[in-house]
């Protein structure tokens, strides 16, 4: 019993003691941590204070420079005011000079005006003086005049008149005269300028045609295809086409030479169909052409119609519209005869809006103009009868068809579009690049040469090929016998010789080929 007393009592003592000695301890590490925390604090306090010296002594240099700025340019607003006060006041000391100076001359000019005052006071009554003079002068030659005239102040007032009269009418008809001539100048001058606007506002087309047709090939193979065995093929499609081929080495081309535009389309598209089928042979191309033909007149036909609606022109008879069609493959003087037709139409519609006329009307009549170079059958009329007669045959207007058959004044004009048409024809014609004379005279001369050898009885075809250099002359066998072809071919070269101009020899060639046709039923 008693020892659990001592145990319990050394328990109590012991714990006792170890609180005491806890409380020692955590007493000592709370001040050492308070003394460290002060040290840390100076610390911080030093730093901070050194941060905002620096600080400081930044915001006094920043102040310090703004104010040695602010000064300079202070300084420099100051001096530009003192410049401008001074200038102003040389200014003001110059204009105060000058002032002082006119003031001086007007001044002085105030006193010689006051001089040339009296001076011209003093000439006035001299002259007012010499005037009374003069009218009394002039009363006493009057009473001596009529004296010796034996006629009084009225009567000789009355001759006066008359005479003054006359004179004033005279000068008067001068200046109607003159008036008129002005008129005329000044109408010259704005038809000048009328025709000149008219052309600028129309986009002119050089127009010149060739001679010659490119076709393209897409390889030289083919040409031995073309060419035939012989060259058969070849003379075969001349034969049919009246185009001259020229297969030489240019690649992948051959060359048709004719002087109608209309026969080198055919040959063209003759070739093309021919390739694309691969049948090449006489009777094959003879085929072919003919159907070229025939597809080449509705190609013609759409031309017409695409022209007629492209340039507004309505309601024409499909036989003009068919020419219209055709003129595509016709030139004048080398000018394409198309192309020519529908600039005059554009032409005659703008110089005619510009007079305050029917535009509608005037283009009509321009595109129709030269339809007579296109007829279906060669007469003797001129084309720009020819022109008038197809024009009234198929319901025209009068109007048009006084225009057409008046352009060259081959008929009397009796409608004021016709001048106009006859302008435009004139401009369209003689513009710079637009036509060639020596083309005109070369075809021309090519189709005198087909004529003479078509003139001959059992002549089939007769074509010009070669630039005019080869005539090529087909015969109908049953008419004409082999002797008869050489008879026939010195007979047309004697006639070319006496009867043409022409530049260097013409070989004439006759063909004669018999066939032997019978059909299998």
């Amino acid at each position: 019993m008693e020892s659990n007393i001592i145990s319990i009592i050394v328990g109590v003592v012991a714990l006792v003691v170890g609180i005491i000695l806890g409380k020692i301890i955590f007493a000592k590490n709370t001040k050492k941590q308070v003394e460290e925390a002060e040290q840390q604090s100076k610390l911080i306090l030093k730093e901070a204070e050194l941060t905002a010296e620096n600080l400081r002594k930044e915001k006094e240099l920043d102040a310090k420079e703004k104010f040695v700025q602010m000064k300079a340019t202070h300084e420099k607003e100051v001096m530009q005011r003192n410049q401008k006060i001074v200038d102003t006041e040389n200014r003001i000391k110059q204009k105060e000079q000058s002032i002082n100076q006119k003031e001086g001359g007007l001044e002085k000019q105030v006193k010689e005006n006051e001089a040339i005052k009296e001076t011209l006071n003093r000439q006035i009554e001299v002259v007012n003086s010499k005037r009374t003079e003069l009218e009394k002068h002039q009363e006493e030659h009057i009473r001596r005049l009529e004296k010796v005239a034996g006629l009084s102040a009225e009567d000789a007032k009355a001759q006066l008149i008359e005479s003054l009269k006359q004179e004033a009418q005279t000068k008067a008809l001068v200046i109607q005269q003159e008036i008129i001539e002005e008129a005329k100048l000044k109408a010259n001058k704005e038809a000048r300028k009328i025709v000149i606007q008219t052309i600028q506002r129309t986009a002119a087309e050089q127009a010149i045609e060739n001679s010659i047709t490119v076709f393209n090939l897409e390889s030289d193979e083919i040409k031995g295809s073309i060419i035939g065995r012989e060259g058969r093929n070849i003379r075969a499609i001349e034969a049919a086409t009246g185009v001259d081929l020229i297969v030489d080495d240019t690649p992948e081309a051959i060359v048709l030479s004719s002087f109608d535009p209309l026969r080198r389309e055919i040959a063209r598209l003759s070739l093309q169909r021919l390739v694309a089928d691969g049948r090449i042979h006489p009777a094959r191309i003879e085929e072919v052409v003919e159907k070229t033909k025939k597809q080449l007149d509705d190609q013609v036909m759409e031309i017409g119609e695409r022209t007629a609606m492209e340039l507004g022109v309505h309601g024409l008879h499909k036989e003009l519209i068919r020419m219209l069609g055709r003129m595509r493959f016709r030139s004048s003087y080398g000018q394409n005869l198309l192309m020519h037709s529908r600039e005059t139409a554009n032409l005659c519609s703008i110089m005619a809006a510009e007079l305050g006329m029917n535009p509608k009307l005037a283009k009509r009549a321009g595109l129709l103009h030269d339809i007579g170079k296109v007829p279906d059958e060669e007469t003797e009329l001129s084309h720009a009868l020819l022109g008038a007669k197809l024009a009234e045959k198929y319901g025209e207007n009068p109007a048009v068809v006084n225009a057409i058959g008046a352009h060259h004044d081959e008929m009397e004009m009796q409608y004021v579009i016709s001048p106009i048409v006859q302008a435009c024809d004139a401009i369209s014609g003689a513009r710079p690049g637009a036509r060639r004379e020596i083309m005109q005279q070369y075809i021309q001369r090519i189709k005198d040469l087909e004529n003479l050898a078509q003139a001959y009885q059992g002549v089939e075809k007769a074509y010009a090929i070669q630039a005019g250099r080869e005539l090529r002359v087909i015969v109908e066998a049953d008419k004409v016998s082999d002797g008869d072809s050489d008879k026939l071919s010195f007979e047309i070269a004697q006639k070319i010789q006496t009867e043409m101009t022409f530049p260097g020899q013409i070989k004439v060639t006759v063909i004669r080929e018999k066939r032997a046709v019978n059909i299998a039923r």
